[in-house]
C-alpha cells in the first residue's frame, strides 16, 4: 500500500500490555527464518497484535522452525501451546520480500494455515498485520483489526500534526502538519477520506481530505465556530456543530450539495454527535438538562430522549458497529474522566480504564476494542482496551503528545 504524503519523523511507539483475560488461547510464535536481514521484527509484531486482542496468551516460542518445517507437536503441547505460527522472509531479486508462515493446530496436530504475501520492504509491518489478522480469524471466526489503520494528532514544539498511521501507532505518514491546533479526525465508512477541524486559518474550520491523493477541501466554514464531524454510515453526509446562530446546534451538510438541515433546535448546547451504524439515529451530547448528557435523536424527527442517567457528566459517545454498545467519557465524583461502556438494550454501565484524564473514545471495526486517549506520567497518550476492561495496551510515545485517536474501518 502507498501512502501519498510526504515523509516526516514519526512518533516510536512501543507496546505495554496489562492486564489477564479470563479466556485466552496459549499461542506460540517462533521467530520467522531471516526475518533479521528483512529490517521488521515480524514474529514480534504478530506477536504484540494477537495479544492486544485480549484473545491470545503468548508461551515459550524458543526453537528453530519455520513454514515447511514438520513440528514435534508432543513438545509444544509440553510448553501448553495450543496453536503454533512459523514461517520466513527471503528477500526476493526485484528487491521485495517474500514473507511465508504456517499456522499449526497443535492439539490435534495438524496444519490450519499457510499463505504467502510478496511485498516491498515499505509494507513488511503491513504484512506482519495482515498474518496476525489472518491467525485471528481462523482461530476466533472474527475478522483481526491489525491491517486497519488509525489517525490521531501530535504536538510537540508547538506544531500539530494529523498522522495515519498502522493500528498500533507505528509506520503511515503525516496527513497535515500546522501551528495550529488540529482536532476530532473522523473516518469516512470507505476509509479513504478523513474529517477533521483545522484551525490553520485561525477559525475552526471543517475540512474533508483524501488519504491517498492528499486532496481535501472545505466542507464548513460558516459565521461562528464549525465542530465536530461525523459521517453518515454511507459516507455521504456529515454531522457537524455549527454556532452559526449564535448557540452550538447539530447541521446535517450533504457532500454531494443538497441544501444543509438543521437537526437540533434548542437554546443548550448540542455537539459531539455520532451515526448509529444504521444510520436511523445519531447520538448527541446536550447541556440542556442542566449538564452534559448523550441524547439519542431520529434522523426522521422527534423529540431527543436522554440516554445516560448515571453520575452529572457523560460526554464523546461513539457506537460499535454492531449498536450494541456506547463507548463514552464519564467524570466521577472525583473529577476523573474515565472511559465507560453501556449496554443500549439494558442501559448496564461499566468502567474498562482505571485512568483519570481519558478522552475521545473509538472503537476498533470489529467491536473488540476500544481505544482512547489519556495522561500516563506525564504525557498525552494512547491506549486500547477490551470492552470489559481486562486487557489494556498502552502505546508509549518518546517525547510527543498524542491525542484525538480514531480507528479506521475495514478497507472495502
Amino acid at each position: 500500500m502507498g501512502w501519498a504524503f510526504s515523509p516526516a519523523a514519526l512518533a516510536q511507539f512501543r507496546v505495554e500490555i496489562s492486564g489477564i483475560g479470563a479466556t485466552q488461547l496459549p499461542i506460540a510464535i517462533t521467530r520467522f527464518r531471516d526475518e533479521d536481514r528483512s529490517g521488521q521484527p515480524i514474529s514480534a509484531i504478530v506477536r504484540a497484535d494477537l495479544e492486544r486482542s485480549g484473545l491470545f496468551r503468548s508461551v515459550d516460542s524458543s526453537g528453530v522452525l519455520d513454514e515447511r518445517s514438520q513440528p514435534l507437536f508432543p513438545d509444544w503441547r509440553a510448553r501448553n501451546a495450543d496453536a503454533l505460527v512459523a514461517g520466513s522472509t527471503t528477500r526476493l531479486p526485484d528487491g521485495r520480500f517474500d514473507v511465508r508462515f504456517k499456522l499449526w493446530d497443535v492439539v490435534k496436530g495438524e496444519d490450519l494455515l499457510g499463505q504467502a504475501l510478496a511485498v516491498t520492504a515499505a509494507d513488511l509491518r503491513l504484512a506482519a498485520h495482515r498474518i496476525a489478522d489472518a491467525v485471528h480469524e481462523k482461530l476466533t471466526g472474527e475478522r483481526g483489526v491489525n491491517a486497519t489503520r488509525i489517525a490521531y494528532v501530535t504536538k510537540a514544539a508547538n506544531r500539530y500534526s494529523l498522522r495515519i498511521t498502522d493500528a498500533d501507532g507505528e509506520g503511515g505518514q503525516v496527513a497535515l502538519s500546522s501551528p495550529q491546533p488540529i482536532i476530532s479526525p473522523a473516518w469516512s465508512p470507505d476509509g479513504r477520506r478523513l474529517a477533521y477541524v483545522s484551525f490553520e486559518t485561525e477559525k475552526a474550520v471543517v475540512l474533508v481530505q483524501d488519504v491517498f491523493s492528499g486532496d481535501r477541501r472545505i466542507v464548513a466554514n460558516f459565521r461562528g465556530s464549525n465542530s465536530a464531524p461525523a459521517w453518515s454510515p454511507d459516507g455521504k453526509q456529515l454531522v457537524v456543530t455549527l454556532s452559526l446562530d449564535g448557540v452550538s446546534q447539530l447541521y446535517l451538510l450533504d457532500l454531494g450539495g443538497a441544501p444543509m438541515r438543521r437537526l437540533t433546535h434548542s437554546s443548550s448546547i448540542d455537539t459531539e454527535a455520532c451515526f448509529a451504524p444504521d444510520g436511523q439515529s445519531v447520538f448527541f451530547v446536550s447541556d440542556r438538562g442542566g449538564s452534559p448528557q448523550i441524547y439519542r435523536l431520529q434522523m426522521a424527527g422527534g423529540t431527543p430522549e436522554r440516554v445516560t442517567f448515571n453520575g452529572s457528566y457523560n460526554i464523546s459517545p461513539a457506537i460499535s458497529p454492531d449498536g450494541r454498545s456506547m463507548a463514552y467519557v464519564a467524570r466521577d465524583g472525583g473529577g476523573a474522566f474515565r472511559v465507560m461502556t453501556m449496554d443500549l438494550a439494558s442501559g448496564a454501565v461499566n468502567a474498562v480504564t482505571d485512568t483519570t484524564e481519558d478522552e475521545s473514545p473509538s472503537f476498533s471495526p470489529n467491536g473488540r476494542l476500544i481505544m482512547y486517549a489519556t495522561r500516563a506520567q506525564g504525557r498525552d497518550v494512547l491506549m486500547t482496551t477490551t470492552l470489559d476492561g481486562k486487557i489494556r495496551t498502552r502505546l508509549l510515545s518518546t517525547g510527543i503528545d498524542v491525542r484525538e485517536p480514531a480507528w479506521g474501518p475495514f478497507l472495502r
